[in-house]
């Protein structure tokens, strides 16, 4: 399927990227990875969510909570004549959404470590609260580089 909106990603190389109508019909694998990092773009969303501060802020923390992550702080900015940026520390990494009203688009991304967090579920949930028609969607497992596996960690 073709983006809706071409002129955002002229070259995304995102060959093997999901694109549907249906968040539910993606699948996750967990790993024994360090993190996980979910790219989500939302395409028509309801313009009013996506240029509503408060909500934006309400659905962060939504979205964190049903991830199994820690919320840290949150920071949002309006920005006049549209559009809002929400940036979420977690314990555990972040959550960032920046939002185009005029086009119904949002870039969101959800990084989460450990064993205990669930970033894809923070995104089916945000494709849902934002009422999005279609969604982009890109999982990267972050790995531990092969040089530094055996360096003793502590937790």
């Amino acid at each position: 399927m073709e983006p809706f909106f071409s002129e955002l990603h002229p070259n995304p190389g995102w060959g093997d990227s999901f694109k549907s109508k249906d968040i539910d019909t993606i699948q996750f694998n967990s790993s024994e990875n360090i993190g996980r990092h979910c790219i989500l773009e939302l395409y028509q969303c309801d313009h009013a969510r996506l240029n509503d501060e408060a909500f934006i802020r309400t659905s962060i923390t939504s979205s964190a909570k049903i991830a199994g992550a820690t919320l840290m702080n949150l920071v949002t900015h309006s920005f006049k004549p549209q559009g809002v940026t929400g940036l979420a520390l977690l314990a555990e990494s972040h959550i960032s959404i920046h939002t185009w009203p005029e086009i119904g688009y949002a870039a969101i991304d959800v990084f989460t470590c450990g064993d205990h967090t669930m970033p894809e579920k923070a995104c089916k949930f945000l494709f849902k609260d934002f009422l999005a028609q279609h969604f982009a969607f890109k999982n990267i497992e972050r790995e531990i580089p092969a040089g530094i596996q055996t360096l003793h960690r502590e937790p």
